[in-house]
């Protein structure tokens, strides 16, 4: 497996662990729809929170969550749409952003951002 993929992952895998921590409910993992994937879908107090993992080794070109832009919006909320649309969803739904940033001896550090964005309708 190519190295960004497998820290994508280690990164995703530390941000289920942190949700499940937290009394979050994993609904899905990865979840796809078109074009668009939805790293964790999780439920907490009638809350379905549709989180977008992202994991860096460095902030040379931004903080991991600079990366979440408007494009990558649109097809997660394109894809929470759908997920809604199926689960038969009734309740509030919000966007997060989980940044996992490693460092050179491969120590951690985790920012959950909570309602991160609303995606435009444009």
């Amino acid at each position: 497996m190519a190295q960004h993929l497998e820290l994508g992952r280690r990164g995703e895998a530390l941000a289920k662990t942190y949700l499940e921590n937290l009394g979050y409910e994993i609904l899905d993992e990865n979840w796809t729809y078109g074009k668009a994937e939805i790293d964790l879908i999780a439920y907490k107090d009638r809350v379905i929170i549709f989180a977008e993992v992202k994991t860096r080794t460095g902030t040379g070109f931004g903080a991991p969550e600079d990366f979440v832009d408007s494009r990558k919006q649109r097809l997660m909320a394109q894809a929470a749409d759908e997920y809604i649309y199926i689960t038969n969803h009734q309740g509030d739904a919000r966007f997060d952003i989980i940044s996992v940033l490693f460092n050179k001896s491969g120590n951690y550090t985790l920012k959950h951002i909570e309602d991160a964005f609303w995606p435009s309708a444009d």
